[in-house]
């Protein structure tokens, strides 16, 4: 394994611990970012039953934490940043695992399998689940989603 490299190599714990706090702040501000993005967004006021402005809070909730971090990373070279992801991984099987327990009943997902259920509530625009409080786009797409578009745009500002 000669390209093997133990990333905790020749590191203190001062070291360590001031990576996992950049990391924290990292995912912190991709949630932060969808924040703003959804709070512009509302400001038009748009139809909550329109699919065409969660079609584009979602294409944003990508584009818009991967811009700023590009700009982020190519002033402050961290490679933190690009770990980001694993955030997100770890988030969104988190809600995944809740949405999973939650009971259904007379609504729009009564009887659905795991598969379906997950589905209607992460990645349907319209006749979702109904779980999560209708949330399910936000809290189990979107968020997870900035954090991967906040990764990849470090790691292309980081490559460039």
């Amino acid at each position: 394994m000669a390209g093997y490299r133990n990333i905790s190599q020749d590191k203190t714990i001062g070291d360590m611990g001031r990576e996992a706090f950049l990391f924290l702040t990292h995912t912190l501000v991709a949630v932060v970012l969808l924040a703003i993005t959804i709070g512009v967004i509302s400001l038009n006021h748009p139809d909550p039953d329109s699919s065409t402005p969660k079609l584009l809070a979602t294409v944003l909730a990508f584009l818009a934490p991967m811009v700023c971090s590009f700009l982020l990373a190519r002033i402050h070279h961290n490679n933190v940043a690009t770990y980001v992801w694993v955030s997100a991984l770890v988030f969104f099987s988190i809600v995944c695992v809740r949405v999973l327990d939650l009971p259904t009943g007379n609504g729009l997902c009564d009887n659905c399998s795991a598969a379906e259920k997950l589905w209607r509530t992460f990645f349907t625009f319209e006749q979702g689940s109904g779980l999560l409080g209708g949330d399910g786009l936000l809290v189990g797409t979107w968020i997870p989603l900035s954090m991967i578009g906040y990764a990849i745009g470090a790691k292309l500002a980081i490559k460039l």
